[in-house]
C-alpha cells in the first residue's frame, strides 16, 4: 500500500517536473533590463545590445518629443531576438526587422539585422517609437496606415521598417507609368506582395514629405491634432490643409510627375543605358563576327571540294 503510494507521488512529480522544466528553460534564455523609462527584454546572448538600448533610448525619446512638442507618458517594452528565423516564426513574416505592437506598448527588433544598411539599433528604435507615440497620441483606429507609416519614417530620417527589394526605383517607375497606389488602399493596411509593399512605404514617406513642404512641420501636427479629438481622417486633413484628401492626392501626383518626366529618369541613368548600349552593341557584333567566320568557313570547303575534283 504505501509503495503504491510512493509510486503515485512519483508519477505526479514527475509530471509536474515535465510541466516546469520547459518554462524554467524558457526563462532562462530571456534576460531582462528594466528601469523607469523603459524594460528590455532579450535572448542572452544579446546583454550589451539591451545595455545599449538602455543609453541610447533617452536620446530617442527627447527627439520624438521635440518633433512632435509632446511627451511619451508611457513606459515601452523593448524585445530584442537573435536570429531572423526566430522572430518571424514568433511575430511576423515577410522583409520586415522590427514591429511596434501598440496595443501592448512593445516592440520588437531582429538584432540579425541592425548592422545591414540602412538599418541602426537607433533609426530603428526611434521608427518604431514613433509608431507608439503616435498610437498613444492619436488614439487607436483613427489614424490610417499611410499616414501612420509615413510620419514614422519622416520623424526616423526617412528609413522604413522593410528590407527595400532591389529595385530602388519602384517609386519613379510607378509615377512614370501612372500606376501609383491610391492612398484610400492604404487605408487600413499594406499589399503582401513585396514590390507592391515597398511601393506602398515609399509613397507613404513621399506624401508627409511632401505634406512637410508644402504646409511645414505645423501642417502634420495640426492633423495630429485633429484626429486626437476625433476627427475622422478626412476632415482632419481639409481642417489643417485646407484642401481635401482627394485634392492633396492630386497636388501630390503633380508635384512627383513634375520632378519625375522620362528624360529625367533617362538622364539621371545615363550611364547605365550606356552600359546596356554597349553591350548590345558588343553583342551584334560578337554574332556578326561569328556568322562571318561560319560563311568564311563554308566557301573554303567548297573551293576545297572543287579542287578534289579537278
Amino acid at each position: 500500500m504505501v509503495f503504491m503510494q510512493y509510486k503515485k507521488n512519483m508519477q505526479l512529480f514527475i509530471i509536474l517536473l515535465m510541466l516546469i522544466v520547459p518554462f524554467t528553460l524558457s526563462a532562462e534564455e530571456t534576460g531582462i533590463l528594466e528601469n523607469e523609462l523603459l524594460a528590455i527584454r532579450y535572448d542572452r546572448s544579446l546583454y550589451k545590445v539591451a545595455v545599449t538600448v538602455q543609453k541610447i533610448y533617452p536620446s530617442v525619446k527627447s527627439e520624438i518629443e521635440a518633433t512632435f512638442g509632446a511627451d511619451i507618458d508611457f513606459r515601452p517594452t523593448v524585445q530584442l531576438i537573435k536570429s531572423e528565423k526566430r522572430f518571424q516564426d514568433s511575430v511576423i513574416k515577410g522583409p520586415v526587422v522590427a514591429v511596434a505592437i501598440s496595443a501592448e506598448n512593445r516592440i520588437v527588433i531582429d538584432n540579425s539585422k541592425m548592422k545591414t544598411y540602412p538599418f541602426s539599433l537607433a533609426v530603428t528604435l526611434k521608427h518604431e517609437l514613433c509608431h507608439l507615440f503616435l498610437h498613444n497620441y492619436v488614439g487607436d483606429g483613427t489614424l490610417p496606415r499611410w499616414l501612420n507609416e509615413g510620419i514614422s519614417q519622416w520623424a526616423s530620417d526617412g528609413i522604413a521598417e522593410i528590407m527595400i527589394v532591389e529595385n530602388r526605383n519602384v517609386l519613379k517607375e510607378a509615377i512614370l507609368s501612372r500606376r501609383l497606389l491610391p492612398l484610400s488602399s492604404l487605408q487600413r493596411g499594406f499589399p503582401q506582395d513585396e514590390k507592391l509593399m515597398n511601393l506602398a512605404y515609399e509613397e507613404s514617406k513621399s506624401i508627409v514629405e511632401y505634406i512637410v513642404k508644402e504646409y511645414g512641420r505645423e501642417g502634420i501636427i495640426t492633423i495630429l491634432n485633429g484626429l486626437r479629438k476625433g476627427d475622422s481622417p478626412a476632415r482632419a486633413v481639409e481642417d489643417s490643409l485646407s484642401v481635401s484628401v482627394v485634392e492633396l492626392e492630386d497636388d501630390w501626383h503633380d508635384y512627383l510627375r513634375t520632378r519625375n518626366t522620362w528624360l529625367i529618369y533617362v538622364s539621371s541613368h545615363i550611364y547605365q543605358f550606356l552600359f546596356a548600349f554597349t553591350a548590345i552593341i558588343l553583342v551584334y557584333g560578337f554574332i556578326k563576327f561569328q556568322i562571318r567566320k561560319n560563311h568564311y568557313k563554308d566557301d573554303e570547303d567548297e573551293f576545297g571540294e572543287q579542287d578534289e575534283e579537278e
